[in-house]
């Protein structure tokens, strides 16, 4: 029996065994019958649950209790016044009423509490409709109030750092309120607010209003009037914008495009190329029925944004508006502050001579001011200019009077000044009276940094002692300087070689400045090395030439802005290249480093600051004595603060104040 069912089993298995494709393929249809079985079941649950939601939603849309998402097009608007006698702010309330009843939030704003810097660029994404009403002062400037905000945009507008797309995505309207019966300046100030917010990329959605308080000549008879006839076309075009709506503004426009009033019709012909070119750059969302600068844009616009700045000198365009604002609020200051220890508020920067004997490709005076080799001018006489220098640099810190973030101390140490920058723009050493000029400023302690382009070697001989003297070294070589600086002498290099011997026997502090363009001078260690031997300086500035559109003065383009990390790589192979010299310190923002003399460097700690008090002992003991009682450098030296040294984390920031990174949505123009 038990081999009779072994054999059974044998029988069996290797039955199987034969057989065993025919059970794999029915195992394998199972298997696939079982998983199509499932997918089916979950498909039809899938459906029955959608088809019941989908009951379920309409019940209760049906109920009023759900309703149907709509894309947002206004999220709000803020109103913004600058109002002297409460006629702004009370038609801003008015606006505020309708708009209210549009069912949309809205806030009011006063200028004088609103800082730009910080916030403007928000409503670039933001979805509100912003609107300015803003009221024409004495002599067309602005209301105290707005006064700050109008500077602002005034500055940005013509600030390539800012760009014409800063605001691109902002939705303004303007309404100004004047007085006809001042022609010159009637509603100056709304004109340009719309003007600048225009040129910063923003969309205008409606023309800009002009309310007139002169009755007689008022379009609708009266101020309010005026308003209530702007208010009615504004609400219009923002029901519009609520809705997603395409609608022309309702202005002097061509294809729903506005065209601003301030412009003439002749420079917006139909076969304009120009306007044809800008008008390529129109979006989608912009043809809903607003206006930007790249659409309207003339040629005294482009000009106003094409030129090529020395990042030293970029200041100098907005009068040291930002620089001085920026120690105003503890921001930080220039790189004269981390070399020297200059107080950016209380520098003044002047000059007693607009001529210049040189016509350098970053001028960024677009070569506007008078040139020529020797003195053939009207002049001034030093006393009235440096009054009416102290006056401007006062006026320009009173604007910043209420700003906010302005610091109460650093407002009042603002008003006096204590350091004169005689580089604003042209040769200073040119100016007849330049020695007196000097005395002058000393006599009221106030310090002296005086440039010269290194073409007037015996003025430079001649000059009485400057708390710090610079030399500009654009080029190491006479090809490269003949094509960098375009000198108008003809023995331009002879003059150039002379006035950097010139230096070695001045006992007071020397700078050599270099600007760096790249494909242009960057190359020239060697040479700038034998210079620096031929002058012996007691410090080295190195910065990189910045970017600022292009010029028909000029064929710089981007390609010649070096980065930061190369003017820091330019800078490490010309000291291996000089003896006696080290890198110092470093402003990473100015893209600017400073290689000092090692007898700047005591006990392993460098002294590149200097003891203003100090120096003014010293020069007036020189004055009285005659001149016969001199000083050197290292009578009025003092220590580096170790954030200001090159390798620090600060990179050159002063860490008492606090660093503000700025909103900028525009892509970076600039290598530094």
């Amino acid at each position: 029996m038990d081999s009779v069912a072994t054999l059974d089993i044998f029988s069996l298995l290797t039955s199987l065994w034969i057989n065993r494709f025919y059970i794999y393929l029915a195992l394998a249809v199972g298997i696939s019958l079982w998983i199509c079985f499932h997918i089916v079941i979950r498909k039809q649950d899938k459906n029955s649950q959608e088809k019941c939601v989908s009951k379920e939603t309409q019940n209760l849309m049906a109920n009023g209790y759900i309703s149907d998402q709509k894309k947002v097009f206004v999220s709000g608007v803020k109103i913004f016044y600058g109002s002297q006698t409460g006629t702004a702010k009370g038609f801003a309330m008015n606006l505020a009423e309708e708009i209210i009843s549009l069912d949309l939030p809205v806030i009011i704003i006063n200028l004088k509490e609103y800082d730009p810097d910080d916030h403007l660029v928000e409503e670039v994404t933001s979805k509100n409709v912003c609107v300015f009403l803003v009221a024409t002062y004495t002599d067309g400037r602005p209301t105290e109030s707005a006064e700050w905000f109008s500077k602002w945009l005034e500055e940005a507008s013509s600030d390539f750092r800012f760009g014409k797309t800063y605001l691109k995505g902002m939705r303004y309207a303007v309404f100004g309120l004047g007085n006809s019966a001042y022609v010159n300046h009637f509603n100056k100030v709304g004109k340009n607010f719309d003007k600048w917010l225009w040129m910063l990329g923003a969309h205008r959605v409606v023309t800009h209003g002009e309310g007139d308080c002169n009755v007689v000549q008022s379009k609708h008879g009266s101020i309010e009037a005026d308003f209530t006839a702007w208010k009615t076309k504004f609400l219009s075009q923002l029901q519009a914008l609520q809705k997603g709506e395409k609608k022309a503004c309702g202005g002097n426009c061509r294809k729903g495009k506005c065209r601003s009033k301030w412009q003439s019709s002749e420079e917006m012909e139909p076969e304009s190329p120009l306007q044809d070119r800008l008008h390529h750059r129109d979006t989608e969302e912009e043809e809903l029925f607003e206006s930007t600068s790249e659409e309207e844009s003339g040629p005294e616009d482009h000009e106003s944004l094409n030129s090529i700045v020395d990042v030293e000198d970029l200041g100098k365009i907005m009068n040291h508006m930002k620089k001085d604002k920026s120690m105003l609020r503890g921001r930080g200051g220039c790189y004269k502050h981390t070399f020297y220890g200059i107080e950016s508020h209380r520098c003044m920067e002047t000059t007693p001579s607009l001529a210049c004997a040189n016509k350098c490709v970053f001028c960024w005076r677009h070569h506007t001011n008078p040139v020529g080799t020797e003195w053939r001018w009207k002049m001034d006489h030093p006393e009235m200019i440096l009054k009416e220098a102290i006056e401007n640099h006062q006026n320009m810190i009173k604007q910043f009077k209420g700003v906010p973030g302005v610091k109460e101390e650093r407002f009042k140490e603002g008003m006096t000044v204590k350091h004169c920058a005689l580089s604003l723009v042209g040769e200073p050493i040119m100016y007849p009276e330049i020695n007196q000029f000097l005395k002058l400023l000393h006599e009221c302690k106030i310090s002296s940094f005086l440039v010269t382009n290194a073409q007037f070697p015996v003025e430079i001989r001649n000059l009485k002692p400057v708390t710090q003297l610079y030399v500009s070294v654009d080029a190491s070589t006479k090809e490269s300087l003949k094509k960098i600086d375009r000198p108008l002498f003809k023995d331009f290099w002879q003059r150039f070689l002379d006035s950097l011997k010139a230096l070695v026997a001045k006992q007071q502090r020397t700078v050599y400045r270099l600007t760096l363009v790249k494909a242009w001078n960057v190359d020239e260690l060697q040479a700038y090395a034998e210079l620096v031997s031929l002058g012996s300086p007691d410090f080295i500035e190195v910065k990189g030439v910045t970017y600022c559109g292009e010029s028909s003065a000029s064929s710089l383009t981007m390609a010649n802005v070096p980065w930061h990390e190369e003017v820091v790589r330019f800078v490490r192979e010309l000291v291996d290249l000089i003896s006696g010299y080290e890198i110092a310190c470093e402003h990473e923002h100015s893209n600017c480093l400073l290689i000092a003399h090692k007898k700047f460097k005591i006990d392993g700690e460098w002294w590149t600051w200097i003891d203003y008090d100090r120096f003014q002992d010293l020069i007036q003991e020189y004055e009285h004595s005659g001149g016969s009682k001199t000083f050197s450098t290292k009578d009025y030296m003092a220590k580096t603060p170790h954030w200001a040294l090159f390798g620090a984390s600060e990179r050159g920031f002063d860490p008492k104040d606090i660093r503000h990174q700025r909103k900028i949505k525009s892509k970076s123009l600039s290598g530094c």
